[in-house]
């Protein structure tokens, strides 16, 4: 029984962070797709920052699944050292989506909204040496950095979850 048990958690742990990295990728597609085909960089903001959030919630599901089905393999399966680094990275996945989600999209969208009630116009077409303007730049270009990195670490925790070692045999 613990085997059975042991195979539907790591089952439910691929599954879990392979939704995640694959919304992510379907993430730079959307972007690329909206940036080259809708007419102004406004409207295409607009399609990013909705995907992103849409993003941001799947990997906040996938993640909390993730690590419940790893705690549940602790206990079916035994303690192992790519648990415990599989689950630490989620756990730093899902701190830097919460930190994308909560603090740079927010502050991103009031930077865009303090733009347009100054100039009546889109972030592109404001001054880059307004403070709103330098501000957003920077965050988009920290919201890019912190988007590959969460990219990169479900990359590595679904490389770790095929790897099996003899302590988590059952």
């Amino acid at each position: 029984m613990n085997l059975i048990l042991a195979n539907i958690a790591r089952i439910t742990r691929i599954y879990a962070m392979a939704i995640w990295v694959g919304g992510l990728i379907f993430f730079v597609v959307v972007a690329a797709v909206a940036f080259g085909n809708l007419p102004s960089t406004h409207e295409a903001g607009i399609v990013v920052r909705g995907s992103l959030i849409a993003v941001h919630n799947i990997g906040f599901v996938s993640g909390l699944i993730y690590m419940i089905a790893t705690l549940l393999l602790t206990v079916f399966a035994g303690r192992g050292r790519l648990l415990f680094a599989g689950f630490t990275l989620v756990a730093l996945m899902l701190g830097l989506t919460a930190y994308s989600q909560f603090s740079i999209i927010p502050t991103m969208e009031r930077d865009r909204t303090a733009l347009f009630l100054q100039y009546n116009t889109e972030v592109d077409a404001t001054p880059k040496s307004a403070p709103a303007h330098a501000e957003f730049d920077r965050l988009h270009n920290q919201s890019t950095k912190v988007e590959g990195t969460v990219l990169l670490l479900g990359l590595i925790v679904l490389a770790l979850g095929c790897i099996k070692t003899k302590q988590e045999t059952p």
